[in-house]
């Protein structure tokens, strides 16, 4: 059996230019190390391959329980040449939420 990564957490998506920037905080703070190693960057890669060229970049904030993603090459070249629906990738937090991840121990 699996969990999805909203089982464990919230997210929130922003965007810097072609870049977009997701958070993953954990519910409870039990779940942080199990996101840790299993929410990988090339993890969300993979989920988001369809959308972004990349690269995907985590940085781990283990004060909060979070996780910050600087996806690169995500948003059709930004805001202001993108002709995509959702130019800011606000909508991209539930392709991370989506991520499919084993079974925690």
């Amino acid at each position: 059996m699996s969990v999805r990564v909203y089982d464990l957490a919230h997210a929130r998506a922003g965007d810097k230019g072609n870049t977009s920037n997701i958070s993953v905080i954990c519910y409870d703070a039990k779940h942080w190390e199990f996101l840790e190693r299993e929410l990988t960057p090339e993890r969300v890669a993979n989920a988001f391959k369809h959308i972004a060229k990349g690269p995907v970049r985590r940085f781990p904030l283990r004060n909060l329980k979070a996780f910050n993603f600087v996806i690169e090459n995500a948003l059709g070249g930004g805001v202001t040449i993108s002709l995509a629906q959702d130019i800011h990738g606000k909508s991209l937090s539930n392709v991370m939420l989506a991520i499919e991840l084993p079974e925690p121990q």
